[in-house]
């Protein structure tokens, strides 16, 4: 891969350049969409919709306004919200970023805070513009994926040829992260068997076994009606499906949202929270864990789906990979790879995991995923709590 990065002031690449715009309490996403939407291009908005403080919310706020897709941050606050906007701001700053905080009760009200808001924006977009590019290789990149929507298809055409392509990805020197594990339930032996380390092993299983034990407790898993109605019959059928996408590389670490990886190989994200089940389901939907991805690096994120999906992500682009065929017919103007040709027979699992990284090159190097060129940024952050990983995660 010869492509070219957005250099940050902390030394990290980034493969888009977008000014982030922030809310920091569902009172001021009106505001914050507002200011944006002229520059919709070039500016996302992103935020936390609580009014109560959550030390998952602040970390996970950190970790994306100073992401290697973002070059510049404005903080939209309504004014007497909890969160922290002096620390944001603080870490934003930290990152060489340009970064200001617009206080809705503090400019005038809505019309004041729009009028300055753009000011801002555009300022940045003009400076952005002078982003000097680096040389920059799969060694540079993060990639994420997930899956959605999934059906009967999902586990023998889109998710392994993922697997062959995070296979290729990762001996290429790339850093790629799967989830969930609350759709790894009976994953949990073979699984462990490919951790780097016996103590990582133990962590991966018990990451699983936490997921199950969160799940009983809710009453219900990670298994929905579309799931059923597309061919699944169980969560275990489901996870084998959802286990294919991480390929057959050895297994570097186990992560939770927002943790970086501290060097390249193959990761799995625990996003089960910690604790007593406090907050409903894990993961409210797919966008939830794109959003995680990002939150420890991911440049773009692989999305794998039998029933067919049409998000994309802010700050990051998603790709778009169709598992079944007939879908694939109907929602192609929103999907970028036709796994579905597996299953009819045109094309094996290497064919498509090649496809799968040619894209993922493409997209490094500029090219706008169908999501992107849609206008699709949808963004989801909610309450969540975890507690640090130990030093048998990421083993030397």
């Amino acid at each position: 891969m010869n492509l070219q990065g957005y250099l940050r002031k902390d030394g990290r690449k980034g493969i888009r350049n977008y000014v982030a715009v922030a809310y920091l309490v569902e009172c001021a996403h009106h505001v914050a969409r507002e200011i944006a939407l002229p520059y919709r291009d070039q500016a996302h908005v992103i935020g936390f919709p609580g009014c109560f403080p959550n030390e998952y919310a602040q970390m996970m706020m950190e970790r994306l306004c100073s992401h290697p897709n973002v070059g510049a941050v404005l903080l939209v606050s309504l004014g007497c919200e909890s969160f922290n906007r002096m620390q944001l701001e603080q870490v934003v700053r930290d990152s060489g970023r340009p970064v200001e905080t617009l206080v809705i009760q503090k400019v005038g009200g809505t019309k004041s805070a729009i009028e300055a808001g753009q000011r801002f924006v555009r300022a940045a977009i003009e400076e952005l513009d002078q982003t000097p590019r680096v040389p920059m290789d799969v060694g540079d990149l993060v990639i994420g994926t997930v899956c959605g929507g999934s059906d009967g298809t999902s586990g023998i055409s889109g998710n392994p040829a993922t697997g062959r392509a995070f296979d290729t990805l990762v001996k290429a020197g790339a850093t790629c992260i799967f989830e969930e594990t609350g759709e790894l339930i009976g994953c949990e032996d073979i699984m462990s068997a490919r951790a780097a380390t016996p103590e990582l092993a133990v962590e991966l299983r018990a990451s699983v076994e936490k997921a199950a034990r969160y799940y009983a407790e809710l009453g219900y898993g990670s298994f929905a009606s579309g799931n059923a109605d597309g061919g699944l019959s169980t969560i275990e059928e489901k996870s084998m499906g959802a286990y294919a996408k991480s390929g057959a590389s050895p297994i570097s670490g186990l992560i939770k949202p927002g943790d970086i990886p501290p060097r390249p190989g193959l990761y799995l994200m625990d996003v089960v929270p910690d604790g007593p089940v406090r907050f409903g389901f894990p993961n409210i939907s797919d966008n939830a864990e794109i959003v995680e991805m990002m939150a420890s690096g991911a440049h773009m994120t692989v999305f794998v789906t039998g029933r067919g999906s049409v998000v994309g992500s802010a700050l990051a682009p998603v790709i778009k990979v169709a598992a079944n065929p007939d879908m694939y017919e109907r929602l192609h103007e929103d999907m970028d790879v036709n796994a579905g040709r597996i299953i009819r027979g045109e094309a094996g699992l290497d064919e498509i995991g090649a496809e799968i990284v040619d894209q993922i090159t493409r997209v490094a190097a500029g090219a706008p995923t169908k999501s992107e060129a849609l206008g699709h940024a949808e963004f989801i952050l909610t309450y969540k709590s975890f507690e640090p990983i130990g030093p048998a995660c990421l083993p030397i």
